[in-house]
C-alpha cells in the first residue's frame, strides 16, 4: 500500500505519503490564496523525500471539506486527475475527520470539537467522541451561535483559535490540517473495511460568486 494524501480545504496546503503503517513524508505550507500553485510541488516534495515515484501510488486520499469553494476544488480536481491517470481508487475523507484524527495523535480523546475557519465570522465544525468517531454532521455557524454544551468541550483547529470568547477550552494542537493524519485515518479505515465518502466537495453553503440576474443588451436586435 502506498497512499498519496492531500487536502486544500483550509489554508494548509498539505500532502503526505503513507505506506499503511506510517507516514513516509509530509509537506505543509500555510497559504490561503495559493492552493493551485502549491499543491503539485508539495506532492513532488513528498515523493522525492520518500524516494518513491508517482507510479508507485496505490490510492489517493483527499480532503473533501467542508471548505471554501476555490481552495477545495483544487484538491478534488487534482485527486480525480491522479486517480484517473494512475487507475487507482480515490478515497474522500471529511477534512474535519482528519483534524480529529490528528487530535487523537496529540493525545486528545473524546468528546471534543473540531472547528476550522469558514470566514464571514463563521466556523465549520463537528463534534467527536474519539479520534475516529464523529457524532454530529459537519455544519457551518457563527461561533457564538453554537450550543453551549458544544462550546464547553475541548476544541481544536484554527476556527476555535479565532474565537476564544466562544471556545473556552481551546487546545493548541492540531491547529491546521495534516495530510499525514488524513492518510493515517484512511489507512485505519481501509484496514477496518470501512466505506469512504465520495470524492465530492462538501461546501455547506453557496459560493460568493453569483450569475447576474439580467444582462444589458449591447447589440442591436
Amino acid at each position: 500500500m502506498l497512499l498519496l494524501a492531500f487536502d486544500t480545504a483550509t489554508p494548509a496546503v498539505t500532502a503526505a505519503l503513507h505506506d499503511g503503517e506510517r507516514v513516509l513524508a509530509e509537506s505543509t505550507v500555510i497559504d490561503a490564496r495559493r492552493h493551485g500553485e502549491l499543491l503539485v510541488p508539495a506532492v513532488d516534495r513528498v515523493l522525492t523525500s520518500a524516494g518513491r515515484a508517482l507510479a508507485d501510488v496505490t490510492g489517493i486520499v483527499v480532503g473533501v471539506g467542508p471548505g471554501p469553494y476555490t481552495g477545495l476544488r483544487v484538491g478534488l480536481v487534482t485527486a480525480a486527475s491522479f486517480g484517473d491517470a494512475l487507475d487507482v481508487p480515490v478515497h474522500g475523507v471529511c477534512t474535519l475527520d482528519g483534524l480529529a484524527w490528528a487530535a487523537g495523535e496529540a493525545g486528545i480523546d473524546g468528546p471534543f470539537t473540531v472547528a476550522t475557519d469558514a470566514r464571514r465570522k463563521e466556523v465549520y465544525w463537528a463534534c467527536y467522541d474519539g479520534p475516529a468517531v464523529r457524532v454530529t454532521e459537519p455544519a457551518v455557524n457563527r461561533a457564538a451561535d453554537l450550543p453551549q454544551d458544544v462550546l464547553a468541550l475541548p476544541a481544536v483547529g484554527a476556527g476555535a483559535a479565532l474565537y476564544p470568547e466562544s471556545f473556552t477550552d481551546r487546545r493548541p494542537e492540531p491547529a491546521h490540517q495534516s495530510a499525514g493524519s488524513l492518510a493515517a485515518l484512511a489507512a485505519h479505515r481501509l484496514a477496518a473495511g470501512e466505506a469512504f465518502a465520495a470524492a465530492l466537495p462538501l461546501y455547506l453553503r453557496r459560493p460568493d460568486a453569483q450569475v447576474p440576474a439580467g444582462y444589458k443588451a449591447v447589440l442591436p436586435t
